[in-house]
């Protein structure tokens, strides 16, 4: 073979063995070396490139590991026959990679969004760094396929404070997030169940199993209209009656009454109690749930920690009657729990030592505080747009005297690197709003800037600022 076409750079950080095996390879490959050819000693070759025979070697045994070159004791290398090739691992072969594109705002009012300032990450990284650690050698195995009894307890203990509800550990099943937690769900009632919805109502819904097929149920200021769900042949409802998303109206003592009358008037009736956002409402007294208001095992209550912990943090559970607790084990006995035993435990010492309640009241004056300068700065400066769903939560919906579409309105904001929300985005069944209707959502925007966010977006949509 003509050894000059394997000529190396010293003067590059680039291996001499890697040049060396590069070489040959592309040579091999592009048929400059047919099957069969022999290859340098090297010896030989050391001696012509002026390099060690060690960086030879390794050069060789890769080529040979890769079924390039084969090695005939006491002959010498030979080129392999290659007739395909899985891939090419040259530098003019290399894919790009491409980056995510992530679009970024000055203002986004995402309903979903946290403040994520007042995080408590000391105490937080101070579970972490105990956690792990050799004592807890133990979590690196599978825990329990309903999650970890230890953080089950502590749900327990809270809901029972907080919601009034009563259960024990063995009917929470923890997952992660209510899109993992519904097929579950849905997998426990009867196949041919008819499911109802609010309308509007959480986005995630449609893209489960029930898209195409549920039925949507209208929402006023008392929440879920009851007499018109009363009207289907549904038998299963999904409902957020502590603050309906989004909304925001809250299901009146009224209607809860009528909703658990509708429950029992047939044995495989069901209500699936979405209490997402529960723990912040900055009015009058909690609204306590209406599974514990349950005398007779309907309610399947549903909740997670992304509003009071942090979304990322993908920790859902739902409590089951007991009545579907055999159908449980046996359905999903084999399963494993989907959230990391690390996690769950760092959860569940958070809420034993308190430091989740005070938390949770810590966040509730902050986002009070958020709610009163969103509310104050529209009274004062835009008293034309009408604000509602203001009870509870981590937004509201505006209305604006405008005649041009949401769709347009919200392109507009974007352009002005701005994020807003129109309400069509939940619906399942189409509404005639009087006003283009949008949520918006105050978690995520600091204190000082909400006033500003609030003036950017209303003047980008050409609504006048009131003098004072």
């Amino acid at each position: 073979m003509d050894m000059l076409m394997f000529e190396l750079n010293k003067n590059i950080t680039k291996p001499l063995y890697e040049q060396l095996y590069t070489g040959i390879k592309t040579a091999i490959m592009c048929k400059q070396l047919e099957v069969g050819t022999k290859l340098p000693s090297k010896k030989k070759l050391a001696d012509f490139l002026n390099i060690s025979q060690t960086t030879i070697e390794v050069a060789y045994a890769q080529l040979i590991a890769e079924g390039f070159i084969v090695s005939k004791p006491r002959i010498g290398f030979f080129v392999e026959d290659i007739n395909e090739l899985p891939y090419i691992e040259t530098e003019q072969a290399e894919l790009p990679v491409e980056e995510a594109e992530e679009k970024s705002f000055r203002f986004d009012f995402h309903p979903g969004k946290i403040d994520t300032d007042s995080f408590p990450f000391s105490q937080w990284r101070r579970y972490a760094k105990d956690l792990y650690d050799l004592p807890s050698k133990n979590l690196l195995q599978v825990g329990e396929p309903q999650g970890e009894y230890t953080l089950r307890t502590e749900i327990a203990k809270y809901l029972y404070q907080s919601r009034g509800i009563v259960c024990k550990p063995k009917q929470i099943v923890i997952g992660s997030g209510t899109e993992q937690l519904l097929p579950m769900i849905l997998r426990l009632l009867k196949s041919d169940s008819k499911f109802a919805l609010e309308n509007p109502g959480y986005s995630a819904i449609p893209r489960t199993q029930l898209q195409n097929k549920a039925i949507p149920i209208p929402v006023d200021e008392d929440g879920l209209i009851v007499d018109e769900l009363e009207k289907t042949n549904a038998n299963v409802v999904y409902i957020t009656p502590s603050h309906q998303f989004p909304t925001g109206a809250v299901l009146t003592a009224t209607r809860r009454t009528q909703l658990l009358h509708w429950a029992v008037k047939a044995e495989n009736r069901y209500i699936i109690e979405d209490d997402y956002d529960s723990e912040f409402r900055y009015t009058g007294k909690p609204i306590p749930a209406l599974q514990g208001m349950d005398q007779n095992n309907k309610v399947i209550y549903l909740s997670t920690f992304t509003k009071s912990l942090m979304p990322s943090l993908r920790v859902a559970y739902f409590v089951l009657p007991s009545t579907l607790l055999k159908k449980y084990k046996e359905t999903f006995s084999y399963y494993s729990a989907t959230v990391p035993r690390f996690d769950q435990h760092i959860v569940a010492r958070f809420m034993r030592d308190g430091y989740f309640s005070k938390h949770l009241n810590r966040m509730r004056k902050i986002y009070r505080k958020k709610l009163d300068k969103l509310t104050h700065t529209f009274k004062t400066y835009y008293p034309e747009v009408i604000i509602t769903g203001d009870q509870a939560g981590m937004h509201v919906l505006i209305s604006l005297p405008l005649a041009i579409s949401e769709e347009k309105l919200k392109k507009i904001a974007e352009e002005n690197s701005i994020a807003i929300y129109p309400v069509t985005d939940y619906l399942l069944k189409p509404i005639e709003y009087k006003y283009p209707t949008f949520l918006l959502g105050f978690g995520g925007i600091p204190l000082e800037k909400m006033e500003e966010g609030i003036h950017q977006l209303m003047q980008c949509w050409g609504i006048a600022k009131n003098k004072l």
